[in-house]
């Protein structure tokens, strides 16, 4: 690891990784780490200064221009070496992110293997970067296109994929021949600097990919230099707002991904047992920290009932603990001020008149009391101008809403402001195509909790989810990571005498 000699206490020190070299932070700034299930600071992460900015800015400027012309083939050679890395240390890996974040193992090595899946697809960028060609379009004339590179592009991930996230953007904008400064979540930093270093040992030139951990500084630092073209960033709406306005001000081409207020609705034909089972698995797997986390189900008709009996003793016994135990279904959440706003939103869910069928505050873990352990928590009768169905709650808090028939639950989930994820259970396929065509959100689920595209499609909501035109990864993420270029040529011997008045036209 990319770390300094421990100190007596054992915290790690952290480095940015800035033309394939560790490098200490100079701003005096630092930030802890925690592990989420001890309570203890694990790591000391640096928090880069405008200057530590630019340097990394400034060699991945210096590595563009032999990087973007080096043959597309070879470039996906690299990233095979990076695939073959990630399988040898997809455990270690995993283990980074659950000390850091909390998530249990098992779910952190399958946020390491979707990572892996988008390495894969990025290693075919021979074949994604084909073009078209029209011979003979007139007058000797032939017209070609080309997607060439942007130049230096930048990524700011969130704290709640640390691996998953980063490999949304990376590997498809350095296959594309971009090179790269990521700004990872300064609360599990760790993956994103064993990332750089096993780009590194794959044979990625020094200063292709570069690691500069920060706060705000850091991020207005990306946002305003003139040297990075583009700028990914996933994270909350209002940031994303942020992120995307002060980008585009400037001059760069910005996908901002935001929040998310998904909804699972229960149809009465619904097979119950699987609604529940997807509802205690996408509301409260990694503790409710995900983007496609399944906040609210929408209870239709007569179902109602019967889902509250179902789910209340699933919610009440589920295995909460260290995420690092073979049993663990869910860990704690990723630091103590998230679990305080995090019970903040369960008092305001009691305070307006919303029923607390489970409450998950004050949940001990034996043996690790000073964790941050949040219980699973399950409100009946939310109503939507509560603040608990309005706002997006990042943790492990079901609501369910109650409504008299389909058309009413497609109503509701459409006026929501974010529209990033949704799902509906049936057994009635025409319920299901009516939903997937009368439904405004990005990404729709039939009898499927979380429905996260694989890497050959891409990932996205509509509305206040998503700003800017883009996708992330698949071919939306390379369309958004190259420039489209026409050209069109005709040789000497091919051109008449005189002066061409007209647009070429086919003769």
């Amino acid at each position: 690891m990319s770390e300094t000699d421990q100190t007596p206490a054992q915290v790690r020190a952290l480095t940015h990784m800035i033309n394939g070299r560790p490098i200490d932070g100079t701003s005096q700034r630092f930030g802890d780490v925690f592990n989420p299930a001890t309570g203890d600071v694990s790591a000391r992460v640096p928090l880069a200064s405008v200057a530590e900015v630019d340097a990394a800015v400034a060699a991945a400027k210096d590595a563009f221009p032999a990087w973007s012309e080096t043959a597309p083939i070879k470039r996906a050679r690299v990233l095979f070496k990076f695939k073959e890395l990630l399988d040898r240390h997809h455990d270690e890996l995993a283990e980074l992110i659950t000390r850091e974040h909390g998530k249990v193992f098992s779910d952190a090595k399958g946020e390491v293997m979707r990572g892996i899946e988008i390495v894969e697809f990025a290693c075919g960028i021979p074949n994604l970067l084909k073009t078209d060609f029209t011979d003979q379009i007139g007058g000797g004339i032939d017209n070609w296109n080309l997607r060439q590179p942007l130049g230096v592009v930048a990524g700011i991930t969130p704290f709640n994929f640390p691996m998953m996230v980063p490999c949304w953007m990376f590997p498809v904008a350095i296959a594309c021949g971009n090179t790269f400064v990521l700004k990872p979540s300064e609360r599990d930093p760790s993956p994103s600097v064993r990332l750089a270093e096993l780009l590194k040992e794959a044979g990625l030139p020094d200063g292709v990919f570069n690691v500069v951990h920060g706060d705000k500084v850091a991020v207005d630092a990306l946002l305003v230099h003139p040297d990075v073209s583009a700028l990914s960033f996933v994270g909350s709406t209002p940031i994303a707002e942020y992120i995307y306005t002060e980008g585009t001000k400037h001059g760069k081409r910005v996908q901002a991904l935001g929040g998310a207020k998904n909804h699972l609705v229960v149809m009465p034909d619904a097979d119950l047992d699987q609604a529940v089972d997807a509802l205690i698995g996408a509301a409260y797997g990694s503790a409710g920290e995900r983007c496609m986390a399944i906040s609210v189900a929408v209870a239709v008709g007569h179902i109602a009932d019967e889902l509250i009996e179902k789910l209340t003793p699933r919610v009440k016994s589920l295995k909460i603990m260290n995420g690092m135990e073979a049993e663990a279904e869910m860990g704690p959440l990723v630091t103590a001020a998230h679990r305080v706003k995090v019970s903040g939103y369960i008092d305001a869910g009691i305070d307006a008149g919303a029923k607390l069928v489970v409450d998950g505050r004050g949940h001990q873990v034996p043996g690790h009391e000073k964790g941050f352990f949040l219980g699973g928590t399950l409100f009946d009768n939310v109503t939507t101008d509560m603040k608990i169905y309005r706002e997006e709650i990042f943790g492990p808090v079901l609501c369910v809403v109650r409504v008299p028939d389909f058309a009413s639950a497609v109503e509701l989930i459409n006026k929501n402001e974010l529209a990033n994820g949704v799902s509906c259970f049936t057994s009635d396929g025409g319920v299901a195509r009516a939903f997937s065509r009368q439904i405004q959100i990005g990404m729709v689920g039939i009898n499927v909790p979380i429905p996260v595209p694989m890497a050959w499609h891409s990932f996205g909501g509509w509305k206040k989810s998503l700003f800017g035109d883009h996708h992330a990864y698949g071919e939306e993420g390379v369309r958004f990571y190259t420039r489209y270029k026409s050209i069109m040529q005709r040789w000497p011997d091919s051109i008449a005498k005189g002066a061409e008045f007209t647009m070429p036209v086919a003769k």
